[in-house]
């Protein structure tokens, strides 16, 4: 028989023979491969993997920032879009674009596609490519041109068949024929990730040309629009920031901007990954851990095992087996190992990044792009070579060393899962404003020419409302213009009475139209005076409701009904009522002081409707789009989930990290506790002889009891002692991840020391009570 197939059978023996330390070995690497194999594929696919782009790298979004006025990111408009284009130096093209939905018509029913406005520059900047036609050209920038339409290739599959005669064909948006000029190929992407939305949207499905007119150029308020360009060769995000710095300021005197108006230029990986790297950072901080945990608990137990192997060796080298046999021996069993774990990492990978892109937590960018990494996957495997024991005093303090190692990476981890757990348990707790049960929520957008005029709009709404509301079912139903924790945005200046801002400084707020009975069925409280009504038209005064937090800014000692606010001097606006302040982009956001207006006098084209239902309101969802489209089949309904969905989905981010963290944690702690019951087992075995004299002697069992949890126990309070400190320093870093709960959190981190002292002391005591049953007689007779 070959030696290494030899080898080979031999390994499997003595694996067999241990199977249970075997399977700890195993799982113990599994762990620590498929933890770090996942989490390093999604940094590698979001931090390090270059976007589907020509020289992503020079590729930046320019963004409007008004600190001042709680504003950190808004779109910029086409005034400064013309600023920016004739005065800076770092650009080499720029492009404007403007991010809208459309309806499609002339099929079974209304489409609603996501697109956009854009100029001819965009196409080039993203290096996008036709399949079929051609794309926007340059001249289409300009007024008085053709329409014509740019289809995505899932559209153009989709809806389209894959048509290859689709250029020239026409159709409807919003009314308005075009004539498809061209389709773009499958790996062209762009989605709200690379180019965010005002509103509700995914991928970008259509593309129609911007025409660049003398009026369109001069709308210096019009901040709805999403600016990208190429940095020149050789020029730094941060060389650009100095010189868009140099316009912000020359725009901020010209347009009498608030004096912490500004503008900032964000590299496109950057963007894309948002807010998410410092968590994505925090993960990859923890798995580590794991890593090493993981680590120095199979080093322990290789050194248990190569220790409780001493005879065996020592037999098989007075037979007359050479140094290099035994050498080879051991390395195929920790070959074996290896492979064994590396196996049960790649399954562990595998179905945490299934389960990644199973439950969609809404904070991870790119999520199609991720899957397992082979060269990470390679890199984490590593390279086990066996642990050959050393001196006898040496191994005892090495295996203690891993043991407090073990514990103390354990108590990091447990205590950063505290951390965000007892934060995200704080968040649950936060009232949103309004109650979420039993209330369906969807989108209505009226376009086309039959809608032009506002009376039409508010037509349609009210009889819309009328269908609903006596549906079977349905307890209440009102109309809003931006719905509660949907992360759509609209907000702009208005002026207050009694109120002169300082100069270089505007105010801001949060802009809302809203039915009659909105606050009614979203149960949001009426604090001072009435709600909107039926007499709230556009025949009469024109009125408007404030939230608590803008009374108590402008009168706090005032009753703020009957005071005014106004766009235009001229004709002020009458409050009329005062309601609780709502959660608008989330429970962690206080979100801007609001005003809203009555849907009677100002119709908006696009409407959430809110139904308030005696069931389940997911099972009416079908009726109330039947009503709808008895109505008006033209008008698409779409985003439809309850309240109760879109309040889970909000905290998913925070729900992700402290679940993802938590469970590293708890791999963590299982490592730490089998490593302290293999040392504690192996002390126990070792000293065997010395617990039979001591008996033998006169000991009692409490003694050795406590002979043996004493020195488990001194090993936990060492190791929990260096886990405090390490703790302590680590986790600032999640300072801006926590939300009511501090980064020292004296309860989270008692808490977990307890947690972690119980655990060690269940893992001693086990061994411990076998030490006392340990016969006299025997072990001296063995001995």
């Amino acid at each position: 028989m070959h030696p290494f197939l030899q080898d080979f059978r031999y390994a499997l023996r003595m694996l067999r023979k241990t199977p249970g330390l075997s399977a700890v070995i195993v799982l113990s690497l599994g762990i620590g491969i498929g933890a770090n194999s996942a989490v390093f594929s999604i940094v590698d696919a979001l931090l390090l993997r270059p976007l589907p782009y020509p020289q992503p790298e020079r590729l930046a979004a320019v963004w409007l920032h008004s600190p001042g006025l709680g504003i950190f990111r808004d779109w910029p408009s086409p005034g400064q879009y013309i600023d920016i284009r004739n005065e800076n130096h770092s650009f080499e093209e720029i492009s404007i674009s403007r991010l809208t939905s459309f309806t499609l018509t002339g099929f079974d029913r209304p489409e609603r596609i996501d697109g956009m406005r854009t100029t001819s520059v965009l196409f080039h900047l993203l290096g996008a490519r036709p399949l079929v036609g051609r794309l926007l050209l340059p001249e289409e920038d300009k007024p008085g041109k053709a329409a014509v339409a740019v289809l995505s290739y899932r559209l153009w599959n989709r809806l389209f068949s894959g048509d290859p005669h689709i250029v020239g064909k026409t159709i409807t948006l919003d009314g308005t024929p075009f004539a498809v000029a061209g389709v773009l190929r499958s790996d062209f992407l762009l989605n709200s990730e690379v180019m965010p939305a005002e509103g509700l949207m995914d991928k970008m499905d259509i593309f129609l040309p911007l025409p660049l007119s003398a009026e369109f150029l001069g709308r210096r308020g019009d901040e709805n629009y999403n600016l990208m360009a190429r940095l020149k060769p050789g020029v730094s995000v941060r060389q650009a920031q100095a010189d868009i710095d140099i316009i912000a300021g020359r725009i901020r005197e010209k347009d009498k901007r608030d004096r912490t108006y500004g503008m900032t230029v964000v590299g496109l990986l950057d963007q894309v990954v948002g807010d998410v790297r410092r968590a994505l950072l925090v993960l990859l901080g923890s798995v580590t851990l794991v890593l090493l945990s993981a680590c120095a608990n199979v080093a322990n137990l290789l050194l248990t095992r190569a220790a409780g192997r001493e005879k065996e060796v020592a037999i098989r080298t007075a037979l007359g087996a050479g140094w290099q046999r035994l050498v080879r021996q051991l390395l195929t069993e920790s070959i074996l190992l290896a492979v064994m774990g590396g196996a049960a990492g790649l399954l562990i990978a595998q179905w945490s990044l299934h389960l990644v892109h199973a439950i969609n937590p809404g904070n991870i960018p790119r999520l199609e792009e991720i899957g397992i990494n082979g060269t990470v996957l390679l890199f984490t495997f590593g390279d086990r070579n066996p642990i050959r024991p050393g001196p006898g005093v040496a191994r005892h303090r090495l295996r203690g060393l891993l043991v407090v190692s073990e514990l103390a990476l354990s108590l990091v981890l447990l205590v950063g899962a505290g951390l965000l757990i007892r934060s995200f348990v704080r968040l649950q707790k936060v009232p949103p404003g309004f109650t979420t049960d039993h209330v369906l929520s969807l989108r209505l957008v009226t376009n086309g020419p039959k809608y032009r005029e506002g009376k039409a709009v508010a037509q349609f709404y009210q009889e819309a409302g009328d269908r609903v509301v006596h549906l079977p079912g349905v307890v209440a139903q009102g109309l809003v213009s931006v719905l509660p924790l949907t992360g759509e945005v609209s907000w702009g200046g208005i002026d207050v009475e009694g109120f002169t801002p300082a100069p270089g400084q505007e105010l801001q707020v949060d802009q809302r139209v809203a039915s009659t009975d909105y606050f009614r069925t979203m149960e949001i409280p009426l604090v001072k005076g009435r709600f909107f009504s039926d007499r709230d038209t556009s025949d009469a005064p024109p009125v408007a409701i404030i939230e608590e937090r803008f009374a108590r800014r402008f009168w706090p000692n005032d009753n703020p009904v009957g005071k005014h606010v106004w766009f235009d001097v001229k004709k002020p606006i009458t409050i009329v009522g005062v309601v609780g302040a709502v959660k608008q982009y989330g429970l962690d956001a206080e979100g801007k002081i609001a005003v809203y207006f009555p849907h009677l006098q100002g119709p908006d084209r696009g409407m959430y409707l809110v139904a308030r239902t005696s069931s389940d309101p997911a099972g009416l969802a079908g009726a109330i789009t039947r009503e709808i489209h008895a109505l008006d089949p033209d008008v698409p309904v779409y985003a439809i989930r309850t309240l109760q969905e879109r309040l889970y989905d909000s905290l998913a981010r925070q729900r992700f990290a402290s679940t993802m963290l938590g469970a590293f944690a708890a791999f963590a702690l299982l490592l730490a506790a089998v490593g302290v019951y293999g040392v504690m087992s192996y002390l126990v075995s070792q000293s065997t002889h010395d617990i039979g004299l001591r008996v033998a002697l006169g000991a009692q069992r409490g003694n050795i009891l406590a002979l043996v949890v004493r020195q488990g126990m001194l090993l936990a309070a060492i190791g929990i002692g260096a886990g405090l400190i390490g703790a302590a320093a680590l986790t600032r870093v999640m300072a801006s991840l926590l939300f009511g709960v501090g980064a020292t959190d004296g309860l989270t981190f008692g808490s977990v020391a307890l947690i972690l002292a119980a655990v060690a002391f269940a893992a001693t005591a086990i061994p411990a009570r076998r030490a006392t049953n340990v016969d006299p007689m025997v072990a001296l007779r063995e001995e």
